[in-house]
């Protein structure tokens, strides 16, 4: 089965008229949700036909794609930098701590880019195919079709320090959760809330789960907000001194759905890291009127995450001539010398 992005959109007509609201009152001037209407009009199917045929093997890149997006925005903005490979120049953002051995699909953005530069060379910046995989994904997932801003450059180098300080632990009290969304300009519960929704699908590690369950800060106890229930699921899951790189569904309900179960399970103290649990469990939070509220309404988290998504997708983009559009996504473009020798011939090394 192929990807339509036409009649995806139309199963969602119900929310159609409320993302052309936000298209017309998109803040980024410079991104538009038709920027490639004209230059590459099939690049929808292209990424979309990927993540379909990607998914028949791989129940969790839906999740995974979304992850790297929400990475690469959260340092120094949405620039395609976290796919850039090591290089003399900078070391990678792979390597920083949230993301070594745990972020994927790199392979895939690989293979949306090859097609692309096949289809449209040059054209399609790195930026944009992970923000556009991100919509797709969620779409394909049961989630909510927004029009997605375009236009961003990709960046010419990666930014490893800051990957490592910038991106939200999963250990992360709520205090430090709003933080760190705030430096990076997401300043609203709304954000924070909605753009943790995310977590409705795919997986975690057990090394990110394992100090909840056994050791909460040094008590040698369990997270006293965990359901009694699920910690033993948990702990039969991921036991003490066990193998950390064990997945665990964020959502043990609909794993692979996106949809509002998420917010249902802290309500239920089935958060599975201890940031997704901070925001319902932190007594008078103001983050849980709204894990509430989505819990018990979809199509209104639904309206808060397209929005979210959006003002997460405008943060810092590069635009115009900044930055470039990077033909392979893992190096930056080789650089273009203009010399004339002694006798006024000019050429390029």
């Amino acid at each position: 089965m192929g990807f339509s992005p036409s009649s995806s959109c139309s199963a969602m007509g119900a929310l159609i008229l409320g993302c052309l609201l936000l298209q017309a009152s998109n803040s980024n001037a410079q991104l538009r949700p038709d920027f490639y209407f004209g230059t590459c009009p099939f690049v929808f199917d292209i990424i979309g036909n990927i993540i379909v045929d990607e998914l028949q093997t791989d129940p969790r890149i839906a999740a995974s794609l979304l992850r790297l997006h929400f990475h690469d925005c959260f340092v120094r903005g949405c620039d395609a930098s976290i796919l850039l490979d090591n290089s003399t120049s900078f070391r990678t953002e792979k390597d920083a701590a949230p993301n070594a051995n745990s972020a994927r699909g790199f392979n895939v953005v690989d293979r949306m880019k090859v097609a692309l530069e096949r289809a449209c060379p040059r054209t399609v910046s790195c930026a944009d195919i992970l923000t556009i995989a991100s919509q797709i994904s969620v779409l394909l997932s049961g989630g909510p079709w927004w029009p997605v801003p375009l236009g961003r450059r990709d960046s010419v180098e990666a930014f490893f320090a800051l990957a490592n300080t910038a991106l939200p632990s999963p250990f992360f009290t709520l205090t430090q959760l709003k933080k760190a969304f705030a430096d990076v300009g997401l300043d609203r519960a709304s954000d924070l809330v909605a753009l943790s929704g995310g977590h409705t699908f795919g997986r975690a590690q057990c090394q990110f789960v394992t100090p909840r369950l056994y050791n909460f800060n040094g008590t040698n106890s369990p997270d006293p907000s965990l359901n009694p229930t699920y910690l033993v699921e948990l702990r039969r899951l991921c036991p003490q001194n066990g193998n950390g790189t064990v997945l665990v569904n964020f959502d043990a309900v609909t794993p692979d759905a996106f949809d509002s179960q998420y917010y249902t399970n802290l309500r239920n103290g089935k958060g599975l890291i201890q940031s997704d649990q901070e925001l319902f469990s932190t007594p008078g939070a103001d983050t849980i009127p709204l894990v509430n509220l989505y819990s018990s309404n979809m199509s209104v988290f639904f309206r808060a995450f397209i929005d979210a998504m959006i003002r997460m997708g405008n943060l810092r983009p590069l635009t115009g001539t900044q930055g470039e559009i990077r033909q392979n996504c893992r190096v930056v473009n080789p650089r273009i010398r203009v010399v004339e020798n002694d006798d006024g011939v000019v050429s390029s090394i």
